[in-house]
């Protein structure tokens, strides 16, 4: 079941990163400007704000069976209404469309992962689950590349919507396992069994640090080929032969701070302290995104924005750790929701921003403010938790 929703995970980042990839020359046909272009993932991103926590407190509910087959049949159907976009609305709708169906990928990987696996395998099989996103970034450019070359970016929408029909196939059959067509009871477990409430401080700090923690990771797909294309004067081909590289470190980022953060734990499941120490760690290594504008090497570039992903990767696991440590697992897919859902609003505010940004050719300002945010999910994370870590 877990495999199954590495394969979901890594279907709904081929259709949202299929845009991003292509942006260049949708751009240049379209006659959209970047920051037309942040607002239409800002619609995206809004979307899947919403989507997040409706598909997390559904599944919770309801059970992953039913619930993960509606959410990819309305995505795929949005995916391949890309490829009749003419203009600024029918991406942004079509994008608003995608957006919301997407938010059932965290909450269903999550709620899988804590309702098949026990607790000391549960950040690992996040990792597991959530690595087809980064996987995804890795592979859209090496396979919608040439569709898109040979057949125009249309084509490449279609191809999207087609494989989340194939994933359709496969969940069929693995969805009437007992321990996914069944809700489990978490009531014997360790810890706490509240639900996450937007009265407890505990769940801004997770949501905030979620948000602006894992910000690059949105940043460097939904900017790094326009960069790649301005700045550096890369066709669309050679984007694509280069572009898998910054997701690469998300996804070994995924599994590295799994296994570490697991490794971590001691006997008391629910100590926060570990996820303290590397959310420290995490949050110094995700400095040198700023020096990017200064580094006129491609590779230098790459190696940059490939250290960024690999730590937002560890922004990602290790905040979902600590509210799963914080909140009973029985609300597992609203957890999920609420940070993926934080997430995507802080990029639906900020895109916009830094296509604005990118228009003016500023950037130095742009890539600083990418890399401060990571810095001040930290700051108020810490500042929340401050009390419980003094008596952990």
């Amino acid at each position: 079941p877990t495999a199954t929703m590495l394969l979901v995970s890594l279907i709904s980042y081929i259709d949202r990163n299929t845009l991003a990839l292509l942006a260049p020359t949708i751009l240049e046909e379209t006659k959209l400007t970047a920051e037309q272009f942040g607002f239409v993932i800002s619609a995206f991103s809004i979307a899947y704000m919403i989507g997040n926590p409706v598909w997390g407190r559904w599944l919770d509910r309801f059970g992953l069976r039913f619930g993960m087959m509606i959410a990819v049949i309305f995505w795929s159907l949005a995916s391949i209404s890309h490829a009749f976009a003419v203009g600024f609305l029918g991406f942004a709708a079509a994008r608003a469309c995608l957006g919301f169906g997407e938010g059932a990928t965290f909450p269903g990987g999550l709620r899988t992962v804590v309702q098949t696996l026990p607790p000391s395998k549960r950040s690992l099989g996040d990792a597991v689950a959530n690595s087809g996103g980064s996987l995804g970034a890795v592979i859209t450019p090496i396979i919608v590349t040439p569709i898109a070359l040979t057949w125009g970016w249309r084509a490449a929408f279609i191809f999207t919507g087609l494989i989340g029909g194939l994933w359709l196939i496969l969940w069929l059959c693995i969805s009437r396992r007992p321990e996914i067509k069944h809700t489990s009871d978490f009531s014997s477990e360790e810890g706490a069994l509240d639900a996450p409430r937007f009265t407890d401080p505990r769940v801004w700090s997770f949501m905030l640090a979620y948000a602006f923690g894992a910000l690059p990771i949105a940043f460097v797909i939904y900017v790094a080929a326009l960069y790649l294309k301005g700045a550096l004067g890369l066709s669309q081909a050679q984007i694509g032969a280069v572009l898998w590289i910054p997701p690469l470190g998300w996804e070994i980022g995924y599994f590295f701070w799994g296994w570490l953060i697991d490794r971590s734990t001691d006997k008391n499941k629910s100590s926060i302290k570990p996820v303290f120490w590397l959310l420290t760690v995490v949050t110094v290594l995700g400095t040198p995104l700023a020096f990017v504008p200064y580094v006129s090497s491609l590779w230098a570039v790459m190696f940059l924005l490939f250290l960024a992903m690999f730590v937002a990767g560890g922004f990602l696991i290790l905040t979902v750790a600590y509210a799963v440590r914080t909140y009973s697992p029985a609300h597992s897919g609203l957890i999920a929701g609420l940070g993926a859902g934080s997430w995507s609003a802080a990029v639906a505010c900020v895109m916009p921003i830094f296509g604005r940004l990118f228009d003016l050719r500023q950037y130095d300002t742009l890539f600083l403010l990418a890399a401060i945010c990571p810095i001040a999910g930290y700051l108020i994370w810490l500042a929340i938790n401050r009390g419980v870590l003094k008596t952990a």
